[in-house]
């Protein structure tokens, strides 16, 4: 059975709406960072921090990637787009926009513990309430 994580944008997030091609900038940016700090460390930190290559499928495209790594300890994580209405406590409708990220049956613990923390940075970049795979949810927008 498949594992999902939900990064959801709230009102106080930083945006209201996403892409796929802000998900793929983001990873990018993952990526970049990792690197810096495995310069400063005189280490190959990029291929142990980001051991996937990034792709997509004709009929995914606009709405979810894939992240598939030749690793032995990985193998895929899903990664897409969404939006969702909902009514609120005022009885209005709103509609908010989420990061999904699947682990399909193919997954091991390390693209588990991989996607916890690319989840985390989604979420903290974008300042929104992550869903984590366990159920627990995690806040990374300024709560009142």
């Amino acid at each position: 059975m498949a594992l999902n994580a939900l990064v959801k944008l709230v009102p106080a997030s930083v945006k209201q709406t996403i892409t796929i091609e802000d998900v793929k900038e983001l990873f990018q940016y993952y990526k970049t960072i990792t690197a810096k700090a495995g310069d400063q460390l005189d280490w190959d930190y990029e291929n142990a921090a980001f051991p996937y290559e990034l792709k997509e499928t004709p009929e995914g495209k606009g709405k979810w990637f894939y992240l598939e790594s030749n690793h032995e300890r990985y193998n895929y994580i899903l990664v897409g787009v969404d939006q969702e209405t909902s009514i609120n406590r005022d009885g209005e409708e709103e509609t908010y926009y989420y990061i999904q990220v699947t682990l399909p049956e193919q997954s091991t613990y390390g693209d588990k513990g991989k996607a916890n923390e690319f989840c985390k940075f989604l979420a903290k970049k974008m300042q929104g309430e992550l869903q984590l795979f366990n159920g627990r949810i995690m806040y990374f927008y300024p709560r009142k």
